[in-house]
């Protein structure tokens, strides 16, 4: 990495330009290449860091966000980490809406951040660590209430286009630079699906070979068209059965990729062990996705995916067992 010379204003300039490994000792005997980037270098440890950073500038420039208006959204930790860091360092007041079934590690660190944390209870059949999409819209109805309530700025990371813009503008141009262009396939974890929707559109502009593939949990590939089975799935940050990702452009999508739990789990160890390459749940889907690719259709290829966290955010969970 190219450091900057002098001292940074402050921990938001910080945010992007993160490193790209290639992953040699996991593809070692498999023909083909998966370039990974590693996103947890961003200053709250995700991807997420990006999309609160252009949602607060993108308000602030439009005049939604005024000036000390309280901000809220609801989050699965890592947005929330990135809009407390940017709140914190530009002086608004931020409300995190989470279900107490992420790790107790995002709402510590949210919380450590500055940020007021308020947790909402899972529905009674759900499981700890396990937030599905019915969890998910019991934290929507929370953060409507409070937005209403204190006349916040929602930070809607599902409908805002500032988070597409960010990977768009930034982690998918980032990616063509380190690769010098080069890339074959892209496949990434569907959340809200904004990482997916910035990037397949930059690198479709750059060139329209490319492949682009969405990840989501087996037995909750709604996006694929398949019936939800499995709600109650490992993989926090997504896979929240929602048919509709608003960011997402049809034309860019050449197909849909499933991880069971098994693997997610099994290849953010590897990732660990093999690769020195701390991560989590859905880093772990984007990696086992790009080796089946590497097995199948693209043998021999180059197949970029993001590293979306870190592996520090699930140290309570089992994935560490």
């Amino acid at each position: 990495m190219v450091m900057k010379a002098n001292p940074y204003p402050s921990a938001i300039e910080t945010i992007g330009n993160t490193p790209l490994v290639d992953l040699a000792r996991i593809t070692r005997n498999m023909a083909g290449r998966i370039l990974a980037k590693l996103e947890y270098f961003n200053p709250g440890f995700s991807k997420k860091d990006r999309i609160a950073r252009q949602i607060i500038t993108d308000a602030e420039a439009s005049g939604e966000l005024a000036a000390g208006q309280t901000v809220v959204e609801l989050t699965s930790g890592n947005t929330g980490t990135g809009l407390a860091i940017v709140c914190g360092v530009r002086g608004y007041p931020f409300v995190a809406v989470m279900s107490k079934g992420n790790s107790v590690e995002r709402a510590r660190m949210m919380s450590a951040l500055g940020a007021e944390v308020v947790l909402v209870d899972q529905l009674p059949a759900s499981v700890p660590g396990r937030v599905s999409g019915g969890d998910l819209k019991l934290v929507e109805h929370e953060t409507q209430r409070i937005v209403k309530e204190r006349r916040a700025f929602r930070a809607d990371q599902f409908q805002l286009n500032s988070n597409f813009r960010a990977h768009y503008l930034n982690t998918g141009p980032e990616i063509i630079q380190q690769t010098h262009g080069q890339i074959d396939v892209f496949c990434d974890f569907a959340g809200t699906g904004g990482s997916f929707a910035g990037c397949s559109a930059a690198f479709k502009k750059h060139n329209p070979a490319i492949r682009c593939f969405i990840v989501e949990p087996q037995g909750a590939a709604i996006l694929a068209g398949e019936p939800v089975t499995y709600p109650n799935h490992r993989i926090q940050g997504g896979g929240y059965a929602i048919s509709h990702l608003p960011m997402l452009n049809p034309a860019h999508v050449d197909g849909y990729l499933k991880v069971s739990d098994r693997q997610a789990v099994a290849m953010a160890r590897r990732l660990a062990r093999q690769e020195g390459i701390f991560a989590g749940f859905s880093s772990g889907a984007n990696v086992a996705a790009a080796v089946e690719l590497l097995k199948t259709s693209f043998k021999g290829k180059t197949a970029v995916v993001l590293i979306c966290d870190s592996g520090l955010k699930y140290l309570s969970t089992d994935l560490w067992e």
